[in-house]
This record gives C-alpha cells, sequence and structure tokens, in this order.
C-alpha cells in the first residue's frame, strides 16, 4: 500500500465519527422538515375543510321583544324570555368598556389581523407552566366567529384552527380602524356575561342592566371591569355565586387595563378599593298597563306564533293612550273608593280605526293575572237590547212605529214553545202600547221579549255574532234581555257598540299598528283596520237616535256629556250581580261593567250607591271617563246617513195581535210544535219543540228593588241621580231567566 493510500484511509478513519453526526443531523433534519411540511399540510387540509366566510349566515341570536304605548317612546315592558339581548351601535359603548374588554381578552387586538401567533404562544407557555388550561389564544375576533357564526363550543384543535381561517376573512372584510371598531361592537352585541334568575344577559346593554341596572353607555370604570371579566367563565365569576371571584376577576382586569395603559395605577387602585356594586332589578320583567300587554302578547302569538315571540328582537307599536288609562282608573276609583267596593272594567275604541285606546280595571295586575275588560265574561243585562234593535232595523222594522203592549208576560210561545215569564220594573211600571222608540228609552224589557220572538231568536244570536259578540250564543229567547250563559266580555260589548257607533261597519278591535323585524321590515297588517259591512248608516243613525233619547231622558242620564252629543244604553242582571253601560260619542265608544268577579254577588248594598243599577256607578264613571278623555274638537252630532233608513212592511205575530198576558194558566190554547228536541253539531240547543234550560240558571226570582242605603262617609260626591234606572225586572223566557233590569 503506498504512502498516499495510507495516508487517505487515515483521514477517512479519522473524520468517520463527524461524519456519522452531520448525517444523523441531516436525517433528523429532513424528518422535522418532512414533519412540518405534514403538519402544515394538516393544518391547510383543515382550514381548507371548512366552510368560507363568505357561505356563512350569521346565527340570528335575537333580542328582547319590546311593546310601546301608542306614543311610540313610552316602553310598556318585554316579553318574556331567558335570553336577554339588547343590541346598541358603537357609540352606546363607553371607550372605559371597550378598553376593559380588550385588555383582558386580546391584547394585541389593534396589532393581529385575525389570529395572534404570539397570543398562542404565549398562553400555551403559561399553560405549560401551570399545569392546565389558565389562558386561551382565541382572539376576540375568532370568539365573534364562533358567536355569531359557527357556534360550535367543541374544545378541539380543529374547531380553532378553523375559527382562525375565519377571523382572518372576517378581518380582512372589515380592514382598518373601522373594521377594528365593527369588529370589537359585534362582540360586545354578543358575547354572553351569565345567567341570573333563569335569565341569560348577552351583550354588553342586558349585562348592564342585569347587574346594574343601568345603561352601558353610564358603566362606570369598575362595573366596566367586573363585566369585562365574565365573559371568559360567567358562572365562577358570577357577582351573585362567588363574590370574592368576581372581585378577584374584576381586580385583574383592572391591572391589565394599567399594564397597558388604558389607565393610571391611581385610578386602577381606586377603583379596586369599590364594592361590586351590583344590584338585583326587574327591569326586564316589570311591565306598564299589564293586562293590556298581556293581551298584546297573546295577538302576537295569535299572528306569529310561540316561537316567534320568544325568539324577540320585536319592537310593537300599540294603540293604548296611557293618559287615558290612567283617566279611566281614577274614574273607577272615584266612583268605587272604598274597600269591599264591586270591581269595575272599562275599554274605549275609536270607532274610526278600531283601535283601543283604553283597557283598564279596578284590579291590578300583581293582584290577579284575569282580565277583567278582556277575559271576563258576564251577563250583559239589557245593554244586549241594542242586539235585538238591530236585528229588527236591518229587517226594515221602523222603530217609530212598530209597537208592542208593554204589559207582564206569562205565556209559552209557539214559535220555540218556551216559556215566557217577563215582567218590567218592580211589576208595575208598563206604558200601555209603546213604540219601540219608547221601549228603548224605557228600556222596557216585556216589548223586547216580544220583538224578539217576532224577529226569532236564530235572527237575533246571528245579528249578535254578525256585529263583532264571539262568544257561543244559545238563540233562546231570554238572550234578548241579556240572559246569555256565557256572554260576554267588556271588550266584545265595545266592539259591538262600535259596529253601530261606524255607521254600520264592524271593526276588529286594533291593539298593535306595527310589528318591527330584528332585519328592518315593518309588518303592519295587524294595524291595518279590518271593515265588515254589517248596516247602513241609516238603519245605525235610527239606533243612535234611540240610545241618545235614553242617555238625554232615559235610564241613561248620568251618563250624558252635556258638552257632547251622547248615546248609550243601561243593563242591570236580575238579582243585581252585573251593571252596565255602553255608550257612545261620535268619536269614541265606551263600555264599563261594574260588579264582583268570580262570583254572581248582589250588589244590594254598595256605599254610596245602595242597589247597583246600570245608570248609576257604570253610567257615572263612562261620564267622568268620556269628559276627560273625548276630543271637544271633534266631537258633534253623528252625520247625517248616506243611506237613509228605509221600512219594509213587518208582521210581527205579537206585534199585531198581542202576546198573551199573565195568565194563571199560561198553556191556556197551546199546541206543541211538531218534532222534537235536536241539539245542533256545536252542542247549540235552539229551544224549538219544548222549554230548554241552559246549566247556569239566574239564581234569583223577580224581586222588588231592596231598600237604598245610607250612603258610607267615605264615598265620594253624592252620585247623579237613576233617573228611571232603579226598578227591577225580569223573569224566564224559554227557559233561561231574562236577567235584564233597565
Amino acid at each position: 500500500m503506498s504512502r498516499r493510500e495510507r495516508q487517505r484511509r487515515r483521514r477517512r478513519n479519522k473524520g468517520g465519527p463527524g461524519r456519522v453526526l452531520l448525517l444523523a443531523f441531516g436525517i433528523l433534519t429532513a424528518m422535522l422538515a418532512i414533519g412540518s411540511l405534514s403538519a402544515v399540510g394538516y393544518v391547510v387540509s383543515l382550514a381548507s375543510s371548512g366552510p368560507d366566510l363568505s357561505g356563512l349566515k350569521p346565527v340570528e341570536q335575537g333580542a328582547n321583544t319590546v311593546v310601546y304605548a301608542k306614543d311610540g317612546k313610552t316602553r310598556l315592558g318585554f316579553i318574556q324570555s331567558t335570553i336577554l339581548r339588547q343590541p346598541i351601535p358603537s357609540t352606546a359603548i363607553p371607550k372605559v368598556m371597550n378598553d376593559a374588554t380588550v385588555a383582558i381578552e386580546d391584547r394585541r387586538f389593534y396589532q393581529h389581523t385575525g389570529v395572534d401567533f404570539e397570543g398562542v404562544i404565549r398562553a400555551g407557555v403559561k399553560n405549560l407552566r401551570s399545569g392546565e388550561t389558565v389562558q386561551g389564544g382565541s382572539t376576540l375576533t375568532m370568539q365573534l366567529i364562533r358567536n355569531l357564526y359557527t357556534e360550535d363550543r367543541e374544545r378541539n384543535f380543529k374547531r380553532k384552527i378553523r375559527e382562525a381561517k375565519l377571523a382572518e376573512e372576517l378581518e380582512n372584510r372589515h380592514p382598518g380602524p373601522l373594521g377594528k371598531k365593527w369588529i370589537l361592537t359585534k362582540y360586545l352585541n354578543s358575547v354572553p356575561y351569565g345567567t341570573v334568575g333563569g335569565q341569560s344577559a348577552y351583550g354588553v346593554q342586558a349585562a348592564s342592566r342585569l347587574y346594574f341596572n343601568k345603561r352601558a353607555r353610564d358603566l362606570k370604570l369598575h362595573e366596566a371591569a367586573l363585566l369585562a371579566g365574565l365573559p371568559q367563565a360567567p358562572s365562577a365569576f358570577s357577582p351573585y355565586k362567588n363574590p370574592d371571584g368576581a372581585m378577584r376577576r374584576r381586580n385583574d382586569v383592572l391591572d391589565s387595563m394599567a399594564d397597558q395603559g388604558y389607565i393610571s395605577t391611581t385610578d386602577a387602585e381606586e377603583a379596586k378599593a369599590r364594592p361590586l356594586g351590583v344590584k338585583k332589578t326587574d327591569y326586564f320583567t316589570e311591565r306598564r298597563e299589564g293586562y293590556f300587554f298581556e293581551y298584546v302578547r297573546r295577538e302576537l302569538v295569535r299572528k306569529y306564533g310561540v316561537k316567534k315571540v320568544r325568539r324577540g328582537g320585536l319592537k310593537v307599536y300599540t294603540t293604548v293612550d296611557l293618559k287615558a288609562q290612567q283617566k279611566a282608573r281614577k274614574a273607577i276609583r272615584d266612583r268605587l273608593p272604598n274597600p269591599g267596593d264591586p270591581s269595575a272594567a272599562l275599554v274605549s275604541i275609536d270607532p274610526r280605526n278600531g283601535h283601543i285606546k283604553a283597557m283598564a280595571s279596578s284590579r291590578s295586575y300583581g293582584e290577579s293575572k284575569f282580565d277583567l275588560a278582556s277575559q271576563g265574561v258576564r251577563q250583559p243585562g239589557s245593554t244586549a237590547k241594542m242586539l235585538v234593535l238591530m236585528a229588527a232595523l236591518r229587517r226594515g222594522v221602523d222603530i217609530n212605529r212598530t209597537s208592542y203592549d208593554s204589559k207582564k208576560l206569562n205565556f209559552i210561545d209557539k214559535g220555540t214553545g218556551a216559556k215566557i215569564e217577563v215582567s218590567n220594573s218592580d211589576g208595575g211600571a208598563y206604558g200601555g202600547r209603546r213604540t219601540l222608540f219608547q221601549a228603548t228609552v224605557a228600556s222596557d224589557n216585556t216589548v223586547f221579549q216580544q220583538l224578539a220572538l217576532d224577529l226569532g231568536p236564530d235572527a237575533v244570536r246571528q245579528t249578535a255574532y254578525d256585529m263583532g259578540i264571539t262568544s257561543k250564543l244559545d238563540a233562546y229567547p231570554a238572550e234578548a234581555l241579556g240572559g246569555m250563559r256565557k256572554c260576554c266580555t267588556v271588550l266584545e260589548m265595545a266592539r259591538a257598540y262600535t259596529t253601530i257607533n261606524d255607521g254600520g261597519d264592524k271593526l276588529k278591535p286594533i291593539a298593535i299598528t306595527k310589528v318591527k323585524f330584528p332585519d328592518g321590515k315593518v309588518d303592519k297588517s295587524l294595524g291595518k283596520p279590518r271593515r265588515t259591512k254589517i248596516f247602513t248608516d241609516g238603519q245605525t243613525y235610527e239606533a243612535i237616535k234611540a240610545m241618545q233619547a235614553n242617555a238625554a231622558r232615559g235610564t241613561g242620564t248620568a251618563a250624558n256629556l252635556g258638552f257632547c252629543p251622547t248615546a248609550g244604553k243601561t243593563g242591570t242582571t236580575t238579582g243585581f250581580a252585573d251593571a252596565w253601560f255602553a255608550g257612545m260619542t261620535s268619536n269614541l265608544t265606551t263600555v264599563v261593567w261594574v260588579g264582583h268577579p268570580g262570583s254572581r254577588v248582589p250588589m244590594t248594598a254598595v256605599p254610596g250607591w245602595g242597589t247597583m243599577f246600570g245608570g248609576k256607578a257604570p253610567a257615572a264613571i263612562f261620564h267622568d271617563f268620556m269628559a276627560a278623555t273625548v276630543n271637544r274638537k271633534t266631537c258633534g252630532e253623528w252625520p247625517k246617513p248616506k243611506e237613509p233608513f228605509e221600512s219594509a212592511p213587518f208582521f210581527g205575530t205579537y206585534a199585531k195581535s198581542g202576546a198573551p198576558g199573565g195568565t194563571s194558566t199560561p198553556t191556556d190554547g197551546f199546541s206543541p210544535p211538531t218534532g222534537t228536541d235536536n241539539d245542533d253539531a256545536d252542542g247549540d240547543s235552539t229551544g224549538r219543540g219544548g222549554t230548554q234550560y241552559p246549566s247556569d240558571q239566574y239564581e234569583d226570582p223577580p224581586q222588588a228593588p231592596p231598600p237604598t242605603q245610607t250612603p258610607a262617609p267615605a264615598a265620594p260626591s253624592p252620585p247623579p241621580a237613576n233617573n228611571g234606572g232603579g226598578s227591577t225586572g225580569g223573569g224566564t223566557a224559554g227557559g233561561s231567566p231574562a236577567g235584564s233590569i233597565p
């Protein structure tokens, strides 16, 4: 072996270990590169497997549905939901809230473009040192993606990668300082701040109300710091469940703000010395005009369904006039001021458009959730006579010429097979031959019973339905005098009388004028007047003239306004359990009911009133409310009809020959009609072929009025005189007691 070969071999053997190490390092580097490329490829594949931002639709987060009064500004309340959210613009969020949030959640928010790689490394080191996850690597933008687009709550690497990709896309879509402001505002309007009393606050405005009962714009430094610290763990840092933990978290936020130069150290220390300052509030549960509010809620559910209403985000504008509500309650309170007095309810409707102007009662919503005005079903007494009168007018009956004998009735009607036993006030106030006009003024039970029999109970029932009565009627003869089994609410009667006041057009009562949805769309369908022509204006004009006479010189004089033409009708049921006044001016219809809810307690000793009739407290409440509410500039005579009333021949059996009087044997000369009793498909009994007896007959037979009690000292100024409304009457008609007192 030559010398050169030996030297070459020695050099090769000498460099052996180094070359091995070099080779090993090269192999390791290649493997790391391959691994890195594989990891990058895996990350890229995860990112690309997720959807693009352009293909995602923001989650409909909703907001609380708020209901406003007629003025469009005064809030009646929020419709209850498990989620509390009130989105606000950036101008309504104070700088201190923005700074506190950025300081504790994403300190490099204004430097990164959606993903903070330094933050990820910093969070990883901190978590490694602590041995647990104490800090996340998600930016505010990534959290917004989760809240606004994906709602993915799984804690895994795959979700983080996809959120990071979408966060960068979102930042590219909203670049620069304005984009950062947009992202931060969206975040502060969507992030959860915790649950109190079963309701979860989403967004800073709802959280400000829930924890401090104030608007977000009014938050102070220590309050903003408390809220900013909640999103990371709302339950763990809840100031109600864990006040010590909430205090520590708030102070961490203040320290972070000081470290990053948002506030001075002095400001931070002063804020840390402040108590938490949280206060429970009924802001989201408090309601004004609770009964009307609940009526509106039911209307919304009927229109849009439970899910959409609960989802929230609606702005609901209503018809209720808060000043009119106050005047209604004052009128009730002034006329029935004593403990133990009967309850009262009032509904007032604008006949021009059907808007419910007032819906009030003597009850408070906190006392009872049952609404006397829209849910309380009570017999209407003689106010039902206007349903009969309108049935006659639509047949062309001339109420000024058609007359009946006013006398006590006791016979069996051949047409219905029903026993008719009806009397007037104390059995003696009969007027001989009376026209229907005169009978309306006098509220003559016997005349109206004969008229109803001549028209037919079915015709009277159909007219009642056509005028707006929605309760089930049985077509018993007694219904002509208010002897219904399950009718009527104050709202129903107000609607029926509005049909007269509106010139014969039936109007659906309107409580909601418009609904604004979260996307800006406005639905005005609920506020659009829906008219159905029932009568001519000539027919209703005849009825109004009769009611005007009743208010001027009949049973309703206590309701007469004097300064404005007034029309109306009193009603009192047998046993004095219910007293009504239903009346109107040309620009407003109002119905008042007085009685004891849930029972038929006789009102025979009401302080200041004695025995209660429709012409007493109900008429006085009507007068006081209308005098304070009616627009005197637009109040005037009813316009002359465009289609004057045209009479038609009417050959009523009792109008022509008269009804049998009070004989001792009412069946004399009676031959039962052929056929047997049959119920309609819905169980509605017509009363033909025999006497029909409703299940809840009047409890009291006809009786003389009890003596008037001495007014209690606590009563208001002496009530107006009854003027003809203080006599009893009634009896049975068709198996159902007539239940009507003038």
